[in-house]
């Protein structure tokens, strides 16, 4: 058995232990939720058109676990991530390792972990929001350190590429509406996974979100994203519909 399956099949046996204690689940909190959006765009790079976005997470303490998918409403785009992490303390940093797949629907190769075969990325992150109510800015590193993101070397072989990005997240709030901008780049070259050749900037965000009051004891949250690549010359402008119980 390779590597990659001992990895997943250890992270399915850490969340059964974790959540699973005997006779009662241990999850202090379970969310449920659906995003509908206009478009998928992923740190700044378009995926796909019109897309179902669930979520489905479970946290205990500090630690938490997320599924998230993305399918795609007319084309054959699908992804569906797994995360697992952990807060250190009260306002301490966020370490998270992801499984990340999206070959598409009817791959066929979910299970298939085998390095320069597999469809997923193997991600870590860490991510920490500064202690500071009048600033809370937050900043975050992901890198792929295993699985698909592979560049070659001199001698034409296939090695890692640990390909990252960092993002720099700053929420703030005007009148009813939630603001967030962001600014992402990847530090370095990673030609496969954000054609990039060095040093770039690829995601620079506002978001803003509020809801729609229907009764009085129910409101639509949506959100509207303008997004601009500066690394691609690209921009894009993104409305989305959020549903939870």
């Amino acid at each position: 058995m390779n590597h990659f399956k001992v990895t997943i099949i250890g992270f399915i046996a850490a969340v059964v232990v974790s959540f699973y204690g005997g006779d009662k689940v241990c999850a202090q909190e379970v969310r449920i939720q659906g995003d509908l959006v206009s478009s998928y765009v992923w740190r700044g790079f378009y995926q796909t058109g019109v897309s179902f976005q669930p979520t489905l997470g479970f946290s205990a303490g500090n630690f938490s676990l997320t599924a998230w998918g993305s399918t795609s409403l007319s084309e054959s785009n699908k992804e569906i991530d797994l995360t697992a992490a952990y807060k250190f303390g009260e306002t301490g940093p966020v370490l998270s390792v992801a499984t990340l797949w999206w070959d598409g629907q009817g791959a066929g190769n979910y299970f298939h972990f085998k390095s320069g075969d597999t469809g997923h990325h193997i991600e870590a992150g860490l991510s920490y929001t500064l202690p500071v109510e009048k600033f809370p800015l937050s900043i975050a590193w992901y890198t792929m350190f295993a699985g698909m993101d592979k560049k070659l070397n001199d001698k034409g072989e296939e090695k890692q590429n640990y390909s990252s990005y960092v993002e720099f997240n700053y929420p703030f709030s005007l009148k009813s509406v939630d603001l967030n901008v962001t600014c992402g780049i990847v530090p370095y070259k990673a030609a496969r996974q954000y054609n990039c050749n060095g040093f770039a900037v690829t995601n620079v965000a506002l978001k803003g979100t509020t809801a729609i009051r229907l009764t009085d004891k129910f409101s639509l949250p949506v959100f509207a994203q303008a997004i601009w690549n500066p690394r691609m010359e690209d921009a894009h402008l993104v409305f989305g519909i959020t549903l939870r119980p």
